[in-house]
């Protein structure tokens, strides 16, 4: 039984168009003959007009750009938010920056889990959550995230999507407690540099959500479940200058504001000294993860056969396992007016 900090119903929610759903799902089998859940599925049943049910893991509160993957998130009117789960430890701070989140946006019917690590550090937006209790969030906190991700996932009548922007120690646990859950989700990660590291650089790098723990994307690349991945190769190069970053910065949308307060924040935190308002935003690396939950037609997909070094590179290797790679942008400048929209509600 998994232990919650607010009581509700789990099961309440989960079931995806309930039997309907359930047929819905073994006729894409059918019609795709594939053995696993992909991305074929997800979009045809997007396409279709329903939505497909997504967990985010996230390591927010690090980088910035996690609470833009989350309030993208919650703009994609495709996907069906069952869980988002704190990954990387800390696990208290991260989860009372997702409840806070959630809360802004009004949706606390999403429940927020809390993953390996159950510690409190203070860490670049901590002074955004610093009088938040978490206790108090109106929606359910499961104290084990890991135990609500294979429930979610066990439970989901529909294949979970797994959008994950952390290192993924959470799942990794969640495959060793229960392996089987590779049988009813797929995985849509921001990991690793395939052609290209840090900045467009023509040498590949040990990118940070690999590099942190390799172990763990080890075992999500050894489960049987289809893997997509974008790395460095697009996901490093996304940036919103100009006309587009001055549309999110004076959105008046509460998640949006909510979103360039702990921007601030962040970027002070960073330099230890108050600063003008930004021009620009960030690397918006894990944006893109959202996007491959969502659709594709903006990036060139390989299946390259890769492998996680100890070191924390993905490298291309004959005994490495297929993953599908957002290799190259088609167009990038599609893609941030893609985000702009999204995020704006244009």
């Amino acid at each position: 039984m998994l232990r919650t900090w607010k009581r509700r119903d789990f099961v309440s929610g989960m079931f995806w168009g309930g039997l309907a759903g359930c047929l819905g799902w073994n006729r894409l089998l059918r019609a795709e003959n594939k053995s696993r859940f992909g991305a074929d599925a997800a979009f045809s049943a997007i396409h279709s007009g329903n939505k497909i049910p997504v967990i985010l893991d996230t390591d927010i509160g690090d980088d910035i750009d996690d609470t833009w993957a989350l309030t993208l998130l919650l703009k994609c009117p495709e996907l069906d938010v069952r869980l988002v789960v704190g990954d990387n430890k800390n696990a208290i701070y991260r989860g009372k920056l997702i409840a806070k989140l959630l809360e802004v946006a009004e949706r606390t019917d999403i429940p927020v889990g809390l993953g390996v690590g159950l510690e409190e550090r203070p860490s670049r937006q901590s002074r955004w959550v610093a009088d938040y209790d978490l206790k108090k969030y109106p929606g359910t906190v499961y104290e084990d995230g890991v135990g609500a991700i294979i429930e979610t996932i066990k439970k989901s009548a529909f294949p979970v999507t797994l959008i994950c922007i952390g290192p993924v120690q959470n799942i990794a646990e969640a495959l060793r407690r229960a392996p089987e859950i590779s049988q009813n989700a797929r995985f849509v990660g921001m990991h690793g540099s395939v052609y290209k590291g840090y900045g467009g650089s023509p040498q590949i790098s040990a990118e940070y959500n690999v590099k942190v723990d390799p172990k763990a994307l080890q075992a999500v690349f050894a489960a049987d479940w289809e893997v997509t991945i974008t790395p460095l190769d697009t996901c490093g190069l996304v940036h919103l200058t100009g006309e587009k970053f001055r549309k999110v910065y004076e959105c008046s949308n509460k998640s949006v504001q909510a979103l360039m307060e702990n921007y601030q924040i962040w970027r002070e935190e960073g330099e230890k000294q108050n600063l003008p308002p930004p021009d620009r935003s960030s690397t918006l690396y894990d944006t893109v993860a959202v996007y491959l939950a969502v659709e594709e037609r903006l990036v060139e997909m390989e299946t390259l056969p890769l492998v996680v070094t100890d070191d924390g590179f993905t490298r291309i290797d004959a005994s490495g396992r297929p993953v599908r790679a957002a290799v190259r942008w088609k167009n990038m400048e599609l893609y941030e007016d893609w985000l702009v929209q999204r995020l704006v509600g244009e």
